[in-house]
């Protein structure tokens, strides 16, 4: 018999007078068809509640009947083998921008288990021009991160990441706004180009807006995050590199696919807005921008040939 036991999230209720109820990690409630095997035995097989030789008190842990249902919660998700490994473990996100914000995001993202290194623009645009023979597919990202509007051009190399397949992360806080960037990670994702380009074309003031991240402003008065509401965007970013981990590791069809949240919106297809006055935010959907053609030249008029330009001689 494997040694599972109950997975994270998800725990076995024993309503008094009643047979015992599995709580999904999820919230659910459902009811176990325990069979010849007593409620009792199956919480202590399923929390490791056994005696020193191995043995439970009272019942034999090797019967049919308990490998039967520990089976029936491994094959739900509810019980696991071995433990969960951390989501981001195997991977090195790489961190850049203002400390108040990446101090935060290196914080989570080596709790869930990544290997975080500090990183300068030049090495981003390293990354960016490295040939696949230098960097482990899949495994690499890049997190930056800004306490104001991006700079003309700034994160113009970074955009070309996506088609090295290192995942592109990016916020920045516009007044008292924190703008929250989709993760891109392949060619064809949402990247910060595509971003200003949408956000001009959804608003009538987009040449105000084109001269405020130009430059065209007064000086900046914040807010700047607090340790909350640094916090909270440091977790945002957090949760969308798990979400492009867990992608990656479902194999070729779910690392070229956006990851769907229980939100709703595609983690690499959301624009998030963080209000820094109450620690609020709001989710947008936002597509690629696809490339167009150029619009041809306009012919002179002095070029045009035919009846019509014969005629148009005094």
């Amino acid at each position: 018999m494997t040694r599972s036991r109950l997975a994270p999230g998800t725990g076995i209720v024993t309503v008094p007078g009643a047979a015992p109820v599995l709580r999904t990690s999820g919230g659910e409630f459902l009811r176990i068809d325990t069979g010849g095997v007593t409620g009792e035995a199956l919480v202590r097989r399923l929390t490791g509640e056994e005696t020193p030789g191995g043995q439970m008190p009272g019942e034999d842990p090797r019967t049919a009947e308990l490998a039967r249902l520990v089976e029936a919660f491994e094959t739900g998700g509810h019980a696991v083998s071995v433990p969960p490994r951390a989501p981001l473990a195997g991977r090195t996100v790489h961190v850049l921008g203002d400390p108040v914000l990446t101090g935060p995001v290196a914080r989570c993202a080596g709790a869930e288990g990544a290997e975080v290194r500090r990183i300068t623009p030049d090495q981003v645009a390293e990354f960016a021009r490295a040939t696949s023979d230098h960097r482990p597919e899949g495994r690499v990202a890049v997190v930056w991160c800004l306490d104001s509007p991006v700079p003309e051009g700034l994160w113009g190399t970074a955009d070309r990441l996506p088609d090295r397949r290192i995942a592109w992360l990016r916020c920045h806080r516009e007044g008292s706004h924190s703008w929250i960037e989709p993760l891109a990670a392949a060619p064809g994702d949402v990247t910060s180009r595509h971003v200003r380009l949408r956000r001009l074309a959804a608003t009538p003031a987009h040449r105000e807006l084109a001269a405020y991240w130009a430059g065209h402003r007064t000086p900046d008065t914040g807010p700047h995050p607090t340790e909350a509401s640094a916090a909270l965007i440091a977790a945002l970013l957090t949760a969308d590199l798990i979400a492009w981990a867990e992608a990656e590791a479902a194999g070729p069809d779910g690392a070229g696919r956006p990851t769907d949240l229980p939100t709703g919106l595609p983690a690499r297809r959301r624009l998030r807005r963080v209000d820094l006055r109450d620690l609020t935010f709001t989710e947008h959907p936002v597509l690629p921008v696809p490339d167009v053609a150029p619009l041809p030249a306009p012919t002179p008029v002095g070029t045009r040939a035919g009846a019509g330009a014969a005629e148009a001689r005094p």
